[in-house]
């Protein structure tokens, strides 16, 4: 059989060429617990994932979860040596450490950062058996897990991103200097940085059951304060979509359409799962029965303006609200 004249000569060319080897791009995921699992999950079929995790004993079940699992400690920076050059795009959801107002840990793991995996690539210093994808010559993307409580109390106001911080605990400030570290990488070149704040995360596991089944008292209505809420999966689908939409040193809140006062939330769950509402107290018997750290959460009041979370990655949450979850 005679082949067409017009097509021989591009298939002449298209066979003299050497086939081009594929590989999925890489994908770095720091402090891979629950949600950094699920963020597993969605992308394990499109990306190579490799799970930084610091206990061994999860290793199996990350395996299964489709990941590479990199057994790692934030605390000892020597063992962060192996992820220099491994991935250029990082999901970092490792929490700080519980004391001080700074994070060593962010700080660790941006230094084993610095040289990227799109500039090894171009240099032909891709990892041993892991080939470059194409894609990894764009710039580098980081992505941080924050929280909310950066903003402090706001007497129940609605927030922006916009808004300037306003830490007022230890936990937040340590946040807040995350943070810092993150937008002055992100500033060096070759990687493009964006935060993700996020408020109480919920899902069938992580309800507040046991203190409910305890009798754990809530404010009164008239000393109640406002809380923000995103389902773990919706969390997840987030932090990939800041991943890939995101824009440079850009924060996006991870938060539903909920507007819950925070005992209203307790009497939701418990009036879903069958328990007793917990007791009401004012804010001055709170401080004489409930522990300083408990106390911290009750003190601060806000609702998370979440419009960047939709126009600007795109997300259409699979929770609108709390009580979407309970209903489904």
């Amino acid at each position: 059989m005679s082949l067409n004249p017009v097509l021989a000569p591009k298939l002449a060319h298209k066979e003299s060429r050497p086939a081009r080897r594929l590989g999925r791009p890489r994908l770095l995921i720091v402090g891979c617990g629950d949600v950094g699992t699920r963020c597993l999950r969605i992308l394990a079929t499109r990306m190579r994932v490799f799970a930084v995790i610091s206990q061994p004993g999860r290793v199996a079940a990350l395996r299964a979860a489709g990941g590479v699992p990199l057994v790692a400690d934030l605390d000892r920076p020597p063992t962060l040596a192996r992820l220099r050059g491994l991935a250029s795009r990082v999901l970092h959801l490792a929490p700080p450490p519980a004391q001080g107002t700074d994070d060593p840990r962010t700080r660790a793991l941006l230094q084993a950062l610095r040289r990227t995996a799109w500039r090894r690539a171009r240099m032909g210093l891709a990892e041993p058996g892991i080939l470059p994808d194409r894609r990894d010559a764009r710039p580098a993307v980081f992505v941080y897990a924050s929280t909310s409580g950066v903003y402090g109390d706001r007497g129940g106001a609605r927030v922006a991103e916009s808004l300037p911080v306003r830490p007022q605990t230890a936990r937040a400030r340590r946040r807040v200097a995350a943070e810092r570290r993150v937008r002055e990488f992100g500033k060096g070149g070759g990687w493009r940085t964006s935060i993700v704040r996020i408020p109480g995360i919920y899902a069938e596991d992580r309800l507040p059951l046991a203190r409910l089944h305890k009798r754990t008292p809530a404010l009164a209505p008239q000393d109640d304060v406002y809380t923000n809420h995103i389902h773990a999966d919706d969390l997840a689908r987030t932090m990939v979509a800041a991943l890939f939409r995101g824009k440079p040193q850009r924060v996006v809140h991870a938060s539903d359409d909920s507007e819950l006062r925070m005992a209203d939330y307790f009497d939701l769950v418990a009036d879903r799962r069958g328990l007793a509402r917990p007791p009401r107290i004012s804010r001055q018997q709170a401080r004489d029965v409930l522990e300083p750290a408990l106390l911290s959460f009750m003190s601060e009041s806000r609702r998370l303006d979440n419009r960047r979370l939709k126009r600007e990655l795109r997300l259409r949450l699979r929770y609108p609200t709390v009580a979407s979850f309970f209903d489904t």
